[in-house]
């Protein structure tokens, strides 16, 4: 059996070893140093000016749009266009937060979100948000979208919990818009069991997530921070401010164990990054001289963090064999994805306004995907090969 995932962890045993000692030693587990350390390690191997740790990738995005509402950036009854091949987690804070999803098709080539896509979605919809899901370690053009959104004043926020490591010309994926969310669970590029991130350059931002994690009120910013809200919400006294909440929020706290193993883990990410790249060129290499599959272009990625591998093959027909095929090796495989977010039963449910997404349907239809990580063997990845090889007549 090849799993999608073998490991809880990066060095399993070294790291759980290590955690039971921190365990058996620590005087706090609740959100703590270790938190805040992790935050400031991860912003600086992100290339951001902040970070905020959640206790999952999901609250990392309800905080995202939940911030974007408190600050005022947006308000309930605003369009925002996501990816259709997407997450769950990005759609239904949307929906919950009053405002109106509308999908954007993806390249069949990249299986992301082009900039093509959504000028496309602009001839008909104005949207005021764009939420990009960078899909499988892969991404669309991203310095262009960017710039497009930029253009038409359109705020644009990252799901890049699938491509942590993954470089394109302007930068790594995560540093195009206003701010991106990241992933910790378990078969991500990382693991702290659970947990999440959001990254951004924008302080003011990074104080309103800070807001948004803990309930609405002022504990984790910083004292010159608390100060100014203290002020401007008329609170004169430390007393009073213990309880004082100033703006919309939830609990979506981590614990230091989730600090501690992000700082453990963060030690092994580039040489786990590395080994995934190397891998998906490998397979890549292969399924490349496959008439049956279409070639997934990369050629604007400078480096493929690869979260698994994906195959599109040219028909339905086609994908059933080699899910046969897969599935007899003993290869776990899944759909790319949620598939066209749109045919899921919450949206049928809460979504009247549907858009053509064809391509999305496409790749949902002929495509799947199998696990890829560091401790894939030769002989993983020989069995991988042997089923993405040319088909002799």
């Amino acid at each position: 059996m090849i799993p999608l995932m073998k490991n809880t962890f990066l060095n399993e045993q070294v790291t759980k070893e290590a955690l039971a000692r921190f365990i058996l030693t620590s005087n706090r587990l609740s959100m703590g140093d270790n938190c805040a350390d992790f935050e400031q390690a991860f912003a600086q191997y992100q290339g951001s000016a902040d970070a905020v740790l959640f206790n999952s990738g999901g609250s990392a995005n309800l905080a995202m749009l939940q911030a974007l509402l408190n600050r005022g950036k947006v308000k309930t009854g605003a369009k925002v266009g996501f990816s259709a091949l997407t997450w769950s987690t990005n759609v239904m804070p949307i929906l919950q937060l009053g405002m109106i999803p509308v999908a954007i098709d993806c390249s069949i080539d990249t299986i992301n979100v082009m900039s093509a896509n959504i000028i496309e979605t602009l001839k008909t919809e104005k949207i005021e948000v764009f939420f990009s899901t960078n899909v499988l370690g892969l991404a669309g053009d991203l310095q262009t979208i960017k710039e497009l959104c930029e253009a038409e004043g359109i705020i644009y926020i990252e799901d890049n919990c699938e491509s942590l490591g993954t470089e394109l010309e302007g930068g790594k994926t995560g540093t195009f818009g206003l701010a991106s969310s990241f992933s910790f669970f378990v078969a991500h590029h990382m693991s702290t069991i659970e947990g999440g991130m959001v990254c951004t350059d924008d302080e003011e931002f990074a104080e309103m997530l800070r807001i948004v994690r803990a309930n609405g009120w002022d504990r984790n910013l910083k004292p010159e921070q608390q100060i100014k809200w203290r002020r401007q919400n008329g609170i004169k006294s430390e007393f009073d401010a213990k309880y004082s909440f100033y703006d919309l929020g939830y609990n979506l706290r981590p614990t230091e164990i989730t600090g501690f193993l992000g700082l453990e883990q963060l030690k092994y990410l580039e040489d786990n990054i590395n080994q995934r790249e190397k891998n998906f060129a490998e397979i890549d290499a292969v399924a490349s001289k496959n008439s049956d599959l279409i070639k997934i272009k990369t050629d604007h990625i400078l480096k493929v963090s690869s979260f698994s591998m994906p195959f599109i093959c040219k028909s339905k027909e086609l994908r059933d064999q080699y899910v046969y095929q897969f599935s007899g090796a003993g290869i776990e495989i899944r759909p790319i994805i949620s598939g066209n977010m749109q045919n899921q039963p919450f949206y049928k449910k809460y979504v009247k306004n549907m858009q053509n997404v064809d391509s999305s349907e496409t790749i949902y239809q002929n495509g799947f995907y199998c696990g890829n990580y560091p401790e894939l063997t030769k002989s993983d990845l020989a069995t991988i090969a042997v089923c993405v090889s040319p088909q002799e007549d």
